[in-house]
């Protein structure tokens, strides 16, 4: 199924900046993103889960990327600038790689529809929830849940990983004491390809731009025209930041059910933390219709009860932000909100946006 919500302001574009690309690409300068298979093929069963390994993710990335920078302002009266890759860029490298023979590969993810059920899930588009959720994080002291315990970071359906970014960006400032408490964040999307494309090109430019002024080799890495230069020394210098800081970044990606929660707990690079670790479960825009909630809210209900298992000490809470209602698709927030609570979890409201289209962000945890 393939529909557009239709409502203004949804799609956080460029800005106003044309989505077509540049008159000329050079086929050199980008590399596939995931290989054949990024993204479901239409009748076919839902994409498996599957992790992803960060060395082989860095290592298919671009020469360079164009972004933008989306202000959000805070209740403090800050503005958080956070950056997104351009969609012409995106559109640039997968025209590139178009061989031809899957058209509907360049197509699927940025055409006309926001959703295509099954075969694109609006990763490639950042959504207003996830700028709702940027505030009501920022209100919570974010510095203090990051630093104080080990902490982990799981945004289900992250597309351009607003939210996470936001986080990173405030653990990146404030790891400045020792010892420093590790920190795993796992971004998870039903589309690889949206991974490769935008959520980690959208994680190395946040790092980048935060270090920009602390760092030369990053700061002679930022072009005129907007652009990062992903140089070898420039990847070599996100890893060890990484590894100094105690940051572990996962990619998760394909359809929410139990065996995506196996793959979560089983993978490889799965992390061991100890008992009192915090857990903060993200989503925003993922119950958009019926099946979406559904299949959303059970595997939410499985991470929270196998973080209550795993980490007895610790603590775990989700925040999910959703319009109120999805027109003519099904899904709502209230409907949401009665479902978890009829899975046991308490759910409070957080947030609530009256103008425009009416949207809320709720915490849930287990009762």
């Amino acid at each position: 199924m393939a529909f557009s919500f239709s409502f203004a302001g949804d799609d956080i574009e460029d800005d106003g900046r044309p989505l077509t690309p540049p008159p000329q690409v050079k086929k050199s300068a980008v590399a596939s993103p995931a290989g054949a298979g990024a993204f479901p093929v239409q009748d076919k069963p839902q994409l498996p889960p599957a992790s992803h390994d960060l060395e082989d993710m860095l290592s298919k990335l671009p020469s360079k990327i164009a972004f933008n920078l989306l202000g959000v302002n805070l209740q403090d009266g800050s503005t958080l600038q956070i950056p997104r890759r351009e969609l012409w860029d995106v559109r640039a490298q997968l025209m590139a790689e178009d061989d031809g023979e899957n058209p509907s590969e360049s197509e699927a993810g940025l055409g006309e529809h926001d959703v295509k059920t099954g075969i694109y899930e609006g990763g490639f588009k950042s959504w207003e929830s996830s700028v709702d959720m940027v505030k009501v994080l920022a209100s919570e002291k974010p510095a203090d849940f990051l630093n104080q315990e080990p902490c982990v970071l799981i945004e289900l359906g992250c597309g351009t990983a607003l939210p996470s970014l936001a986080l990173f960006h405030w653990a990146l400032s404030e790891r400045k004491s020792q010892p420093r408490h590790p920190l795993v964040l796992t971004l998870a999307d039903y589309n690889p390809s949206v991974l490769y494309l935008v959520t980690l090109p959208n994680l190395i430019l946040a790092w980048a731009l935060q270090q920009r002024s602390r760092v030369a080799l990053v700061e002679e890495a930022f072009t005129p025209d907007g652009e990062l230069d992903l140089t070898p020394e420039i990847i070599a210098a996100f890893k060890d930041s990484l590894v100094s800081n105690q940051i572990t970044l996962r990619f998760l990606s394909g359809a929410w059910s139990p065996e995506f929660v196996d793959i979560l707990y089983s993978s490889p690079n799965a992390p061991s933390l100890a008992d009192n670790t915090k857990t903060l479960v993200l989503g925003s825009e993922t119950i958009y219709s019926p099946f979406a909630l559904e299949r959303f809210g059970e595997t939410l209900l499985l991470i929270l009860e196998r973080e209550r298992k795993d980490r007895p000490s610790g603590s775990a809470r989700a925040v999910i932000g959703a319009k109120k209602l999805y027109f003519g698709v099904g899904g709502s927030l209230d409907d949401f909100v009665e479902k978890m609570r009829g899975l046991g979890t308490t759910v409070n409201n957080l947030f609530e946006e009256r103008t425009g289209v009416v949207r809320g962000v709720v915490d849930c945890q287990l009762s």
